[in-house]
């Protein structure tokens, strides 16, 4: 083999990636992780649709959402991001954006994170509960 096929090799880099849609609550996320020594991840993706059980979907009831619950130990890089758009189009057929956010990482580092992403959702209506210190 010439000599530019081995120099191509030990240049790839390591990728892991996931990118999961839910197109019915208008949301996206992204995890990504490149060039890493380690890894060590845990990732779980909760992806609900509206009630489809008559055939018409049920906008009233604004049941769908994306949950994702991110564990990783990184020695590389890293991409987190997540979006929430509104699901019926406006101007010129654009999709509002709610809210946006990205993380880009660099380093040894441990990420952990709980994301909900809801369709229909208003101020007050998801309630968390802390409890007291003591």
């Amino acid at each position: 083999m010439p000599a530019s096929f081995y120099q191509a090799m030990g240049n790839i880099g390591t990728e892991d990636t996931i990118c999961v849609k839910n197109y019915d609550a208008g949301a996206s996320v992204t995890e990504s992780y490149k060039d890493f020594e380690h890894l060590d991840k845990e990732t779980e993706v909760v992806s609900r649709s509206f009630n489809t059980s008559n055939n018409e979907k049920d906008y009233t009831r604004g049941n769908a959402s994306l949950e994702v619950s991110l564990n990783s130990n990184v020695i590389g890089k890293a991409h987190i991001a997540w979006q929430s758009k509104d699901m019926m189009p406006y101007y010129m057929g654009r999709h509002a954006t709610y809210s946006l956010a990205t993380e880009d990482l660099t380093g040894v580092f441990k990420i952990e994170k709980f994301l909900q992403l809801w369709s229909n959702s208003t101020l007050g209506s998801v309630r968390l509960d802390w409890l007291p210190c003591s």
